[in-house]
């Protein structure tokens, strides 16, 4: 459990004013972790011979600062590194920042905006700089935030996607990708946002019900009449053929025959294709393969053409009254001019539908025609899949598995280029007789009149899932990249398993020869507020994690975040769970300077076991199991469950029963005080610890204090040596039974905690012997003097605990409360069993409501037996 090497030298620091009487997190947080950063503890060599491990940090946005779903993955990333770092691993958590194009430039339009300007009165070259003066002096705050939760990451490797390493890497893998045939232009359905003039990703795409409208509209005349309909009749101008389904009997001597398109004086074909549902509606469609990613796939499958009808702002194109309308304006024009002509079959008004917007601007999205550079992704998603299908890299938990095959298995080809002026440019360049031309990062660009560049940068996600290895120093074969590729484990949000996960894992794989980027994709869930609902400003739940290290310190969020991660599930969290774990963090404080106080060690050799007393056996054996239990929960990545073990070991064990034990003990001196002094030394040594990387703030000022050692951020982790005492652990949980059994008693009676009364003990013949005056200084007895009369008798555990409280309680007023709790319990038996035997009641009751009755059932008769209990040990007066 602890090596000889970890002992101070000259001694431990045991004296309790290095320890003010309160834990006050602001005055000891910040300067400790200037202190750790200033030692270069959290820095990693690739020279070293300890073996690796290595995770980077889902790289946060330049603009953005820390909310709650960071401070909860980052406090995940901190715990694993740290206790790697105690094990003995050369650890590596790589930082750095994502340059987020749409949202940073978005950033920088606006204040150019406040000045009365736009990109395009500066230019492209002098906007690009604007964009990197902005960052230097405001983006990047999360860095400093993330120092405020402690996050042991490796600063001198502080990368940036737009930096000068990372955009040789992009240009690296583009060109390779591009030589290999898997990048390629051509036109195809995208995500557009006519706000920021861009295409965007789907992970840039959120989705909300709005009120729309749902339009039928009839198509051509008489027996060769079709009715379709639309949400987006605007788009009809658009439309080049209505599709219904092969097997449709109701359409077959339509399909190869054609019918006017309303409005326009065009004949489109009648089409059949087994995409079309013949259940849903109408049973047929409108096929508009410029605005449509459904309507684009049949459009290839029948040889359609795509008549685009918006422009880039969302302005029908169109030829016709329509001509220079918003998409929105045109819409209700359109239903107008169709209307008048006795074209429209119904109107549903309003009609919820699920509409994409831009994440960024909240404008709504246009599917739309777009001539873009793509990925083609079969054979680069098959090889994601295969690296999980095979093993060589681990889902946890294994449910989620299924989720990434779903994707990966059929991924579309991806969308690179984006119509923006921040981000990594596509290095593809174009010559005046059609020449294209890709340029790789160490070649010469082509040059002489007429060549230009493109003028699209590539997608975020592009750069981004590079970062395991173009962090490293890829391209080069660097010492780093050696050392630290393949990363040891990714932590990372279930919601972007399919976006930032699997291109990372596709690129990895290509550009690392087959070797994955990680080796355990370990996924977590979102966090919630304490009623399971997503946190948002628009809810009015959306809360500031700064806020709360202000007033309740960053160990006390990081500790209540960790003990609601569970792997893949969602968490919960409530301002009042951040004040238990606050509390918490009191409790180690005050326990560990009460243990400096009563001379608490960490000197020496541990006493033999048969110096060291029960206690001391049980307390030992418990904390082994701790140590195994905790290890065992960390590679499993079960943070819920070893924060809660560590929590109940930590208070309910060694500070309500150890602690509590040893005052007797030290309060008796000798020998035995000598051994508890070094045992509870022991105990808090290695529980701070354990504790460390969820909360390595208090645990640094309180082991520094106790051990006079430099730092726990280095101090070795703990390990279970084996020792076990069942022995021990029976006879304290004996002890603990007869404590807990006349402290509810004595609390039932309404008895103060510290009232003292007089009790005479029967403990021969039991293990309790050796424990009387332990039991009588933590219960507050007294010794049976002269005229002793037992008023109350508890046999417990076979011993018997005899009180007199004739000095401390009416009994008369106490039998008459008593009868009264006992008749309103009655009552409630009564009501409640009548109710579940009532058969009426039962067949119409929800089942949720006779299992709420039920319980109150139970629950009466439950303090049924307790207030009898209490009357029968009541003297008669």
């Amino acid at each position: 459990m602890t090596d000889m090497n970890q002992r101070p030298q000259g001694g431990a620091s045991s004296s309790p004013e290095h320890l003010p009487t309160q834990y006050v997190p602001a005055e000891v947080e910040g300067k400790l972790y200037e202190r750790w950063v200033e030692r270069g503890y959290f820095e990693a060599d690739a020279k070293s011979e300890k073996p690796p491990y290595t995770i980077v940090i889902p790289p946060p946005n330049v603009t953005g600062s820390l909310h709650l779903g960071h401070a909860f993955e980052h406090t995940i990333i901190d715990a694993l590194t740290r206790r790697k770092r105690m094990q003995g691993y050369e650890t590596l958590w790589q930082p750095g920042m994502d340059h987020a194009g749409i949202a940073t430039q978005n950033v920088v339009e606006r204040e150019l905006a406040k000045e009365g300007k736009s990109r395009h009165d500066l230019g492209r070259e002098a906007f690009v700089e604007r964009v990197w003066q902005w960052k230097a002096e405001s983006g990047g705050q999360i860095s400093g935030q993330m120092r405020r939760l402690g996050d042991g990451v490796d600063w001198s490797r502080e990368r940036f996607t737009m930096d000068e390493g990372l955009s040789k890497a992009v240009q690296t893998i583009f060109k390779k990708l591009y030589d290999d045939e898997l990048i390629y232009r051509a036109e195809r359905i995208i995500n557009w946002c006519p706000r920021c003039l861009t295409a965007i990703s789907d992970i840039e795409v959120e989705y909300q019900d709005d009120d729309g409208e749902l339009i039928s509209i009839r198509y051509g005349e008489g027996d060769t009449a079709i009715v379709v309909a639309t949400t987006r009749a605007e788009t009809m101008l658009g439309d080049t053929a209505v599709a219904v389904h092969p097997d449709d009997e109701r359409y077959a001597h339509l399909v190869g025959t054609e019918i006017e398109l309303p409005l326009t004086g065009r004949r489109i074909p009648v089409v059949a294709d087994a995409h079309v549902d013949p259940e849903f509606g109408t049973g047929a469609v409108k096929v508009t393969p410029a605005h449509d990613p459904n309507d684009f796939e049949i459009g290839r499958r029948h040889g359609l053409p795509s008549v685009n009808v918006l422009d880039e702002h969302g302005v029908i194109t169109a030829h016709g009254p329509f001509q220079g309308l918003d998409r929105f304006e045109a819409r209700s024009a359109i239903v107008g001019a169709l209307r008048a002509e006795g074209r429209i079959v119904a109107e549903k008004r309003p009609y919820v539908h699920s509409v994409g917007h831009c994440s960024r601007c909240k404008t709504t999205i246009e599917p739309r025609l777009s001539l873009q550079w793509w990925v083609k992704v079969g054979p680069l998603a098959k090889a994601a899949g295969d690296a999980v299908r095979d093993g060589r890299v681990k889902i946890h938990p294994e449910e989620m598995a299924k989720r990434y095959f779903d994707w990966v298995d059929n991924l579309h080809d991806w969308c690179i280029s984006r119509q923006l002026w921040w981000g990594h440019r596509i290095p593809v360049w174009y010559g005046p007789d059609g020449e294209v031309v890709c340029v790789g990062p160490d070649e010469e660009p082509p040059s002489g009149e007429g060549w230009h560049q493109d003028t699209d940068v590539l997608d975020t996600w592009f750069s981004s899932g590079l970062w395991p290895f173009s962090t490293l120093g890829w391209p080069q074969q660097t010492d780093s990249l050696a050392k630290f590729y393949p990363n040891s484990v990714l932590v990372t949000g279930y919601d972007i398993l399919f976006f930032w996960v699997a291109r990372m894992m596709m690129f990895g794989l290509y550009a690392m020869d087959g070797t994955p980027p990680f080796h355990t994709i370990a996924l977590h869930g979102m966090v919630r507020d304490q009623f399971g609902k997503k946190m948002s400003k628009s809810f009015g739940n959306a809360v500031d994690p700064l806020d709360w290290m202000d007033a309740y310190g960053s160990d006390a969020v990081r500790f209540t975040l960790a003990r609601g991660a569970n792997p893949g599930t969602d968490v919960p969290i409530g301002e009042d769970w951040v004040q238990g774990s606050r509390n918490f963090a009191n409790k180690i404080w005050n326990a560990t300077r009460f243990a400096l106080m009563n001379g608490a060690t960490v000197e020496g050799e541990l006493p033999p076991v048969a110096e060291q007393s029960a206690a001391d056996r049980w307390v030992l054996s418990r904390l082994n199991s701790v140590v195994a239990e905790v290890d065992a929960y960390y590679d499993d990545y079960q943070f819920a469950k070893l924060s809660d073990a560590l929590f109940h070991f930590a208070w309910d064990e060694v500070f309500d029963w150890y602690v509590e034990l040893s005052k007797t003990t030290f309060a008796a001196g000798g020998r035995a005080a000598d051994v508890s002094r070094r045992v509870l030394g022991e105990v808090l040594d290695v529980t701070l610890r354990l504790l460390h990387p969820i909360v390595p703030f208090v645990t640094e000022a309180l082991w520094t204090a106790l051990t006079g050692r430099e730092s726990v951020v280095v101090a070795d982790w703990p390990t279970d040596n084996g020792f076990r005492d069942a022995a021990a652990e029976e006879e304290i949980a004996t002890l603990q039974q007869v404590i807990t059994e006349v402290r509810r008693f004595r609390a039932d009676q309404g008895l103060q905690p510290g009232q003292r009364v007089p009790a005479r003990l029967t403990l021969d013949g039991t293990p309790l012997a050796p424990h009387e005056e332990a039991i009588r200084s933590l219960l507050r007895l007294q010794p049976a003097g002269e005229g002793f009369t037992t008023t109350a008798s508890l046999p417990v555990a076979g011993a018997t605990v005899e009180l007199d409280l004739s000095g401390a309680i009416d009994f008369a007023a106490e039998r008459k409360r008593l009868a009264k709790d006992l008749a309103a319990a009655e009552k409630e038996l009564a009501q409640t069993t009548a109710k579940l035997g009532n058969e009426g009641f039962l067949a119409k009751a929800p089942e949720q409501v006779v299992d709420k009755i039920r319980g109150r059932k139970a629950a009466a008769e439950a303090e049924i037996a307790r207030i009898t209990a209490q009357l029968d040990r009541l003297p008669e007066s």
